[in-house]
Formats: structure tokens, C-alpha cells, sequence
């Protein structure tokens, strides 16, 4: 997704996937690193590990639309955009796929400061994924809703517009 604002300019952009994990789970996908790689053995730093500790992520299989990264322009930073971007997200991956469920990876501090509640996210986990890149250990949690979940955040929101 691409915002723009009154002059055309890029304001918000926002990266949503989905995820065909029929055969496999969330977890098996992300210590694969085909989380980020197509063809991790070609793309990816060989020196580079990925683990996924979480045990909910074993559960998440299906369909699973990932929102993944977002970002917004200093100007527009601190007036709700996590919100509205992640209801677009939801809205979009709801009416284009029914996930099983859509998921993200991230930095605990967004959990900590209230961004992952803005999102409107009602499961978290620790150990969604520990990276270690160029001796660098990266820690990611794992946050997620259910396809029921997202329904019913949708529909909330198509009955408040209404």
C-alpha cells in the first residue's frame, strides 16, 4: 500500500503477503528464511541464521497473509497512522485472501510503547524470530488474530462507516 499526500508525495507505505503454508507453519517458514527470501540458499547471507522460538507459530498454517514492514514520514509520525494503516491492511488482506490468519514480526519495542495495540493485534508472542546477521542477535515477536478475529475487526469497521 502507497499514501500519498495533497501534492502526490509518498507519506505511508505499508508491505502486506500472503503465505500458501498448506503443507508447512509460520515457524517452519520463518527458520527456512523464506520469510524474506524466495530462494534463501541464492539471496540470503550464508553467514545468517533464523530461528523462530515461538510456539504458536507451529500452529499458524494455511493461509497466512503477513503484514510486514510499514512506514510513515516524520510529518505524519504520532497522529494514528498504525491504526489506519493496519485496518487498511486487514480490510485488504481479508477481502483479497480470508487468511487463516495474518501475522507480523516485531521489535519489542512496538509492543512495549503501544504500537502492536494500535494495530489491533490480540495475540502476541516472544521468539517469533531471533536473526543473527554479521554476529548481530535480532529479536522479533511474533503478533497475530485469527481469521474469526479479523473478520470481526472488519466488520466493526464496516458497521461504524455505515
Amino acid at each position: 500500500m502507497v499514501g500519498v499526500d495533497r501534492n502526490d508525495n509518498i507519506a505511508v507505505l505499508q508491505a502486506v503477503r500472503l503465505f500458501d503454508l498448506s503443507r508447512s507453519n509460520l515457524a517452519e517458514h520463518i527458520d527456512s528464511m523464506k520469510v524474506d527470501y524466495a530462494n534463501p540458499a541464492v539471496h540470503a547471507d550464508p553467514r545468517t541464521t533464523y530461528t523462530c522460538l515461538a510456539q504458536s507459530a507451529r500452529q499458524l498454517a494455511g493461509k497466512v497473509a503477513y503484514h510486514g514492514d510499514a512506514w510513515v514520514r516524520s510529518d505524519y509520525r504520532g497522529q494514528g497512522m498504525p491504526k489506519i494503516m493496519a485496518g487498511v491492511a486487514f480490510g485488504v488482506s481479508f477481502a483479497m485472501w480470508a487468511p487463516d490468519y495474518i501475522c507480523a514480526l516485531v521489535a519489542p519495542w512496538l509492543l512495549e510503547k503501544g504500537v502492536v495495540a494500535e494495530y489491533g493485534y490480540t495475540h502476541h508472542e516472544s521468539g517469533g524470530l531471533r536473526m543473527l546477521e554479521q554476529n548481530i542477535l535480532s529479536e522479533y515477536v511474533l503478533i497475530w488474530l485469527t481469521r474469526e478475529e479479523l473478520a470481526s475487526r472488519v466488520e466493526q469497521h464496516d458497521a461504524v462507516i455505515r
